[in-house]
């Protein structure tokens, strides 16, 4: 589907956005209706959550709510089938999930993840050496933000360097509503073609990596299929998502020079504190996982039926005002809040401390090494990603 306007347009306004911001019109819904029923296309009945209290109620719920991939084949009345299923955490429900959480959890403890700080601190220097190399002005997200977030993932499951740009084009396409019929999908199915070959090599000699160890401590536990689609998730929500957010970030951090001057400070506890409110602020990904209602439920004040699909807006749950005052604008001395920048519940990103290691090393980085980085273009020029589920830009031309 390419035309737009063949759609109620309400039902993408939580996707929308005027430049760093979501749309006003988002902030008045989760005042006046933090429930909202959707004009949703292809004749599903969806419900818009948009309040913070609210959303935070559905994603706690797992009982009360299915995110299984087969609900969405079911709605698109076969659009999707079961060959592009994604598998892993992200669209499965108990007890498969919470069997599947629990092996590849620890892997994502802080004591495990420590030992890619040396990898993470490498690539970021070798990518800024990389930025410092290219013409004036450089795209920043094809020399920084894309490959250091794709590197680190090569670093974790222990994949070929090379295999860095096919993960940048894998990944990329999925987010997209308007690629053409079945974009994400057919991304999907491919993504898992590549992991699956990935999983047979390292079922024959186990590396150092994620898989590896999954293979080595749980080998008999879980199937290649079901390795793939772990090995997809970490893929899926690890690169474009960290991407977007340095991208995103650089150019709040251009905007305001008080966060700036904290980053660059270099201060842990400080920068840890201002990369929190950047992921509060900037929400890349706007909405969670569709659920589906398994039984009649009320949310908000409102009646939502058995089947009814629910989509929790994050963005819009993280400028709530009940996380505090000016929650519209960045704060860098803000308090950590408690966001879904990562969701809730059962869940919430298994990455969310890999991405927040990124983003600490890097952004301080970036500004002690340029600290007369500048966008080449004016902001009001810049491209954003229109229609994405996890907002961007697809350039960020750069001047130092």
């Amino acid at each position: 589907m390419t035309e737009t306007a063949e759609f109620d347009m309400e039902a993408f306004v939580p996707l929308m956005r005027t430049g760093l911001d979501p749309l006003p019109q988002l902030g008045q819904w989760r005042t006046t209706e933090p429930v909202r029923k959707l004009n949703f296309p292809f004749g599903i009945s969806a419900w818009l959550v948009s309040g913070y209290d609210e959303a935070k109620t559905v994603l706690a719920h797992p009982t009360g709510y299915s995110n299984d991939f087969a609900n969405l084949t079911a709605v698109t009345g076969g659009g999707a089938s079961e060959h592009q299923d994604p598998g892993g955490l992200g669209m499965a429900d108990p007890p498969k999930h919470t069997r599947l959480r629990k092996l590849i959890t620890p892997e994502f403890t802080m004591r495990r993840l420590r030992r890619l700080v040396p990898d993470i601190e490498r690539i970021v220097a070798e990518r800024l050496d990389a930025l410092a190399a290219a013409d004036r002005p450089a795209d920043f997200i094809q020399q920084f933000a894309m490959p250091v977030p794709s590197l680190v993932i090569c670093a974790l499951l222990d994949v070929p360097y090379p295999d860095r740009e096919s993960f940048q084009r894998l990944s990329g396409s999925r987010f997209e509503l308007f690629g053409g019929a079945g974009t994400g999908l057919d991304a999907i199915s491919e993504s898992l073609a590549y992991m699956g070959e990935l999983v047979d090599t390292q079922r024959t000699t186990p590396g150092d990596g994620l898989l590896g160890m999954i293979i080595r401590e749980h080998g008999d536990e879980i199937t290649d299929r079901e390795l793939a689609g772990l090995a997809d998730g970490v893929l899926i929500g690890g690169h474009e998502t960290t991407a977007s957010m340095l991208a995103l970030g650089a150019i709040a951090l251009l905007r305001n020079p008080e966060l700036a001057a904290v980053m660059r400070s270099g201060d842990p506890a400080a920068v840890s504190d201002a990369v929190d409110e950047l992921l509060r602020y900037l929400t890349v990904v706007q909405m969670a996982f569709p659920r589906f209602a398994r039984q009649d439920v009320e949310v908000g004040g409102q009646q939502i039926k058995a089947g009814d699909m629910v989509l929790c807006s994050l963005s819009a749950a993280n400028r709530d005002p009940v996380l505090g005052a000016g929650v519209e604008s960045i704060d860098p001395h803000r308090p950590p809040a408690s966001h879904l920048a990562f969701g809730y519940g059962i869940h919430r990103c298994v990455g969310a401390e890999l991405a927040r290691m990124e983003l600490r090393i890097a952004y301080p980085a970036l500004l002690q090494r340029f600290p007369d980085l500048a966008l080449a273009v004016p902001f009001e020029e810049l491209e954003f990603r229109p229609y994405s589920i996890v907002y961007g830009l697809e350039s960020l031309p750069m001047t130092f």
